[in-house]
């Protein structure tokens, strides 16, 4: 799933590539994909792209002030071309959801891998009416996002950390590949409870987000949109590499399963030594 990092990266893209241009042509070929009619998407046809924003997650364009908003969910992604197809897409089965042409001919496609279809787009003269934008938590990576404030968040939540981290109306852009790398980089358990941290161990984990997230989007920064998940990957420490050595002790990264995600961990950096539980494959022992 694309994450702050990843959607920061696509903002200088677009940026870069679309300010000043003109869109010609808005077109859907998963109507599903589409979570707004007023205005319609042909709205967006003739005016010029003034600006690129990212609230969260969401990718925002600005045409003279109508937006296109889009949410790239788990499977989504944004591919670049400087020269798009003769023609219509064809609406049908395959990973393409929505093109978007401009004047010069070139533009770029949202796709989505995969059986379930989450990625969403919205027209809208507000951004901050869109649901998932209104309930936004606050960007760590703004000027105000200091450590007082983020003691300020965690201190009123009674849960893990790991959710904690994920929650969207708590902080804003950080899912599941991040939260794993920040608590990696903290030398803190997933499961440890918000309601027991420290004033120190808030100091490190905030030490540690920004830290994470700021080196993640420096490093994605200028890499062109098809390589960001190649990026993402090669600068994960523990995220997706169960089975891998720690890049830190030299442990095994383990793993610990859900029904539709998972999380990865060092045990000598993070739990004591000790492994965490995984319900679902001790479902599977018995």
């Amino acid at each position: 799933m694309p994450e702050l990092p990843e959607v920061e990266a696509l903002r200088g893209f677009l940026t870069d590539h679309l300010g000043g241009l003109g869109i010609a042509r808005v077109l859907p070929a998963a109507v599903s994909v589409l979570k707004t009619y007023d205005p319609p998407l042909a709205a967006l046809e003739g005016r010029t792209v003034t600006g690129v924003a990212r609230h969260g997650k969401f990718l925002d364009v600005d045409a003279d002030g109508l937006h296109l908003v889009t949410h790239l969910a788990r499977a989504g992604w944004l591919h670049w071309k400087d020269r798009l197809p003769d023609g219509a897409p064809r609406p049908g089965k395959g990973p393409l959801a929505l093109r978007v042409a401009l004047e010069t001919g070139a533009g770029f496609d949202l796709t989505e891998a995969g059986t379930q279809k989450r990625l969403a787009v919205y027209v809208t003269e507000a951004p901050e009416r869109i649901p998932g934008i209104a309930r936004l938590g606050p960007d760590p990576l703004a000027p105000d996002f200091d450590e007082e404030r983020f003691a300020g968040l965690l201190a009123g939540e009674r849960r893990q950390i790991k959710g904690a981290l994920r929650d969207q109306s708590l902080i804003a852009g950080i899912g599941n590949a991040y939260s794993d790398e920040i608590l990696h980089a903290a030398r803190m358990s997933p499961y440890k409870r918000t309601s027991s941290l420290t004033k120190e161990e808030v100091h490190g984990l905030h030490v540690a987000l920004l830290a994470t997230l700021t080196e993640a989007v420096e490093r994605s920064r200028g890499v062109a949109a098809g390589r960001l998940k190649a990026e993402k990957k090669s600068g994960l420490r523990v995220h997706g590499r169960t089975g891998e050595p720690c890049p830190v002790c030299g442990d095994t990264i383990r793993e610990v399963s859900f029904a539709d995600s998972s999380l990865q961990y060092c045990p000598t950096c993070q739990t004591g030594g000790k492994p965490l539980a995984d319900r679902r494959m001790s479902r599977l022992l018995k």
